[in-house]
């Protein structure tokens, strides 16, 4: 990418990358093919079109889209549905937005993380506590009850970083889908049969690769790496790409984590996120 997108392309992508992961099967969360934890795809469907304007908002900074697009989707369902794919996307749609020459989104997206300010961190500390996400623990520093007096977001997200794979994902300029996720996914969209089995394969390789940080918080630690070993075992049905023969065991593994309530939240908005990279870099400058 040597030069900006415009805010339609930039919510396009968005909206596209939202309603992919929801169309295929991703064992534990929401998806086209099973509701589960008190929501539908319904209700993702609406906060993504109600969180797509302020994500690509130019005139925005990073924390006042995650803001925005926080409150918007919130309005708009009752529920806290997308507050870890808002942090996520947010910077990513700022650089898409912010660069003009030729230096590539990663480091654009590098550049504006290290300048998130204090402004920043109390508007998605606010964000935050709108969403009000499940198993949200109290911490001596940085908790976000608290008024962040001169922590600046990027410094919130090193103090997280160790706990929360989102905070990890920003200080690390996205490692995780730039250096694991992104290519899974490209291989994956070269194998498979239809672009849905590509989606199930890039979530079942983040489920097993990286315990949940959201199933972390509810759980505890050994829940969530109880998780990654299922998705290990289960390997055979989605590597190297999932395909419609291996829908079965899949759609058992979603079965039993809903009924015991194990959402691997973190992971969906991961996909969201690499689906959402994806379509930026795809796209042809405006």
């Amino acid at each position: 990418m040597t030069t900006a997108l415009n805010p339609e392309q930039i919510s396009s992508a968005f909206l596209a990358a939202c309603r992919a992961e929801l169309d295929a099967l991703k064992p534990g969360n929401v998806h086209r093919h099973s509701a589960g934890h008190g929501m539908d795809v319904a209700h993702f469907e609406r906060a993504a079109e109600a969180a797509a304007g302020p994500i690509a908002d130019p005139s925005l900074s990073v924390g006042k889209r995650i803001l925005r697009a926080t409150e918007a989707s919130v309005a708009a369902t009752g529920l806290n549905t997308n507050l870890g794919i808002v942090l996520l996307c947010a910077p990513l749609a700022k650089a898409a937005s912010a660069t003009t020459f030729a230096i590539g989104l990663r480091r654009r997206l590098d550049m504006i993380l290290a300048a998130l300010d204090e402004q920043d961190a109390t508007d998605a500390f606010a964000a935050i506590r709108i969403a009000n996400p499940a198993g949200l623990g109290q911490v001596d520093e940085g908790d976000v009850r608290d008024k962040p007096d001169r922590l600046t977001l990027i410094k919130a997200m090193y103090l997280a970083a160790e706990r929360d794979r989102i905070a990890n994902a920003y200080v690390t300029a996205y490692s995780d889908i730039f250096d694991f996720a992104l290519p899974v996914f490209q291989d994956a969209r070269r194998l498979a049969t239809d672009s849905d089995l590509a989606v199930t394969t890039l979530h079942m390789s983040l489920l097993a690769e990286f315990p949940d940080t959201h199933i972390s918080r509810k759980y505890g630690a050994a829940a969530a790496e109880e998780i990654r070993e299922e998705a290990r075992a289960l390997k055979a049905y989605w590597s190297p790409v999932a395909s419609a023969k291996s829908m079965a065991p899949l759609i058992e593994f979603d079965a039993k984590m809903k009924t015991k309530g194990r959402n691997p939240g973190t992971t969906a908005d991961f996909v969201v996120a690499t689906l959402f990279v994806a379509g930026l870099i795809g796209q042809k400058p405006a």
